[in-house]
């Protein structure tokens, strides 16, 4: 039972998010047209982008775990020393990535590329 609870109180808000996730772009009884990739591809790369952040975080914590739990082993201290390097190669290639998604947005004029909004939740 009380695996449950925690459990259905994570899953009820997430039809409320969904929701509240559409834009302007498709009508009730219209076909999605090309207009609507511009919006998607915003919407896609964001969540990569915020997954990764969360990546990075969990790999930064796990890295500084091993480090702080070593005792002075010289083999977890170098697991420890290579997960953090991996959390930071990690860093670099976000925001390259980033960098380079501003970049094309910039010459092609797709702005809602790099505007990371979370539409609230509601109708």
């Amino acid at each position: 039972m009380r695996r449950i609870i925690p459990l259905i109180a994570f899953f009820i808000p997430l039809p409320i998010y969904a929701a509240a996730w559409g834009n302007d772009c498709v009508k009730d009884t219209d076909v999605p047209t090309i207009q609507c990739l511009d919006p998607l591809l915003g919407n896609v790369v964001a969540a990569v982008l915020a997954l990764s952040g969360v990546g990075l975080f969990v790999m930064l914590l796990t890295g500084g775990y091993k480090y702080l739990l070593s005792g002075g082993d010289q083999k977890k201290l170098e697991a420890a020393r290579g997960t953090l390097t991996s959390a930071i190669t990690g860093l670099v290639i976000i925001v390259v990535a980033f960098l380079i998604i501003k970049t094309i947005s910039v010459f092609t004029g797709a702005t809602t590329v790099t505007q990371f909004t979370v539409p609230p939740p509601g109708p």
